[in-house]
């Protein structure tokens, strides 16, 4: 709320626009944390304060014959009602009081128990401590024993580490390399199928070439045949002329006209495939899969090193006897016990002390039963002596009594009630702040997540 009104006096200025001083910040949030005690303390104080002055104003008005002092009573009709009312709202405080009294000696008396259990606790924590050191040794001794289960388990793990870390390896690598591997297993065998189509394709080029060159001259033969026979006298009859002339024109046809020699030549080609050939991929697929199948006994023999060395650091059955357990335990069991005859010699004075906090508070208490006593009397006297003819100066011993009874109540209530007010809320204040600073977090182990 502070925050707030200096927010929106500052003009909506915030916290991260860094007005506010860390020291200012803190300030206000003690003030947001500390304001119920700071109003129920303030209200006390005043009750403090101000009860000694109205005492002493009432005494002042009661000397001069003011305030109920002059001995006069006047009549008026609801004097009755007035007189029930007054009366009422005394056995009300008075029962409340009471109520109070009770509630604060039950409180005492739970103090003073919880002082005599807190040695029971005391030596309870002891003995539990010194329980757990006595029996220290003997835990470690079978946690060590415990230890060769899990070594043994490790041991063989570490025997195994070929088929348990290489067999994982493979079954996880399998679904990558075998398909890789057959991948080039199968090039390395097109290569190869490759090689001899290339070669057949070579051969055929070659007999290709002769046979074109053979026929070649073949044709030119029958073509010059066939021009000395189309030149014969008797081609030049009327009747086969026609014919002559025909086949003569179609003598330049009889050739090849297709031009092998543009066929490119694959010995480049081959000499690749050969050179390729020639690194023997085939045969390193196959030392590919050996070793990818080795892979369990390959992972066995690199960590053959590191295996060792595991295994010579292993042993912890020692480990109890290489540092001074026993030693430090027992220089801790000599501290409990000088701790706790240190402690036990503070309960005569402890039980002392509370013996007096008893006293005192019994005898606060004792001072808040003579004011009820007052008020009682006071009543019961007032109420059987009551006589309504009489006046303030004619009333009987047993009024004046329960008059003065009152009086005394009410005058012990002045002298004493700021007191005990004062009293109150300083152990409020003490009291309250320690049970929500200090008690309330170890109670609910907040102070332990800080």
């Amino acid at each position: 709320l502070i925050v707030r009104v200096i927010q929106q006096n500052m003009g909506g200025i915030k916290m991260e626009d860094n007005v506010l001083t860390p020291e200012c910040w803190f300030t206000l949030q003690w003030i947001h944390y500390e304001a119920g005690f700071l109003l129920c303390t303030s209200i006390g104080m005043v009750f403090v304060v101000l009860t000694p002055i109205i005492a002493t104003c009432f005494c002042m008005c009661r000397c001069c014959d003011n305030c109920g002092g002059e001995m006069h009573q006047r009549q008026r009709k609801n004097a009755d009602c007035h007189r029930g009312f007054f009366t009422a709202s005394l056995i009300a405080t008075t029962i409340f009081i009471i109520l109070g009294v009770f509630v604060a000696y039950a409180a005492n008396h739970n103090i003073s128990s919880q002082i005599r259990n807190t040695r029971r606790l005391i030596n309870t924590n002891m003995r539990d401590l010194k329980t757990f050191a006595n029996n220290t040794p003997a835990q470690i001794e079978y946690l060590t024993a415990q230890y060769t289960t899990a070594k043994n388990k490790v041991m063989s793990d570490l025997d195994n580490i070929g088929p348990l870390l290489g067999g994982r390896i493979h079954i996880h690598l399998e679904k990558e390399v075998v398909p890789a591997l057959d991948g080039a297993l199968r090039m390395a065998g097109a290569m190869r199928e490759t090689k001899e189509a290339l070669e057949n394709v070579s051969s055929s080029l070659e007999i290709l070439q002769e046979g074109i060159g053979k026929l070649q001259a073949s044709l030119s033969e029958e073509r010059s045949s066939l021009s000395n026979t189309l030149s014969d006298p008797a081609c030049t009859n009327g009747a086969v002329s026609p014919t002559c002339n025909t086949i003569r024109s179609t003598l330049p046809q009889l050739g090849i006209n297709a031009d092998y020699s543009k066929l490119p030549n694959v010995g480049h080609a081959l000499a690749n495939i050969n050179t390729v050939l020639r690194i023997d991929l085939s045969n390193i697929v196959q030392r590919g899969y050996a070793s990818f199948n080795d892979t369990p006994k390959l992972v066995k023999e690199q960590t053959r090193n590191i295996v060792t060395g595991m295994k010579i650091g292993a042993e912890i059955n020692g480990f109890s006897k290489m540092f001074p357990v026993e030693a430090s335990l027992a220089n801790f069991t000599n501290f409990l016990n000088e701790r706790h005859r240190s402690i036990e010699a503070f309960y005569p004075q402890i039980d002392q002390m509370d013996f007096y906090r008893w006293i005192a508070c019994v005898a606060v208490l004792c001072t808040i039963v003579l004011i009820l006593a007052f008020n009682i009397l006071g009543l019961l006297c007032g109420s059987c002596g009551y006589d309504k003819q009489a006046t303030p100066t004619t009333r009987g011993c047993l009024s004046n009594t329960g008059g003065n009874l009152l009086m005394a109540g009410v005058g012990f209530s002045f002298i004493f009630s700021w007191a005990l007010m004062a009293i109150v809320t300083t152990l409020f204040a003490v009291s309250g702040n320690t049970e929500k600073l200090i008690c309330e977090p170890l109670a609910n182990r907040q102070i332990f997540k800080v």
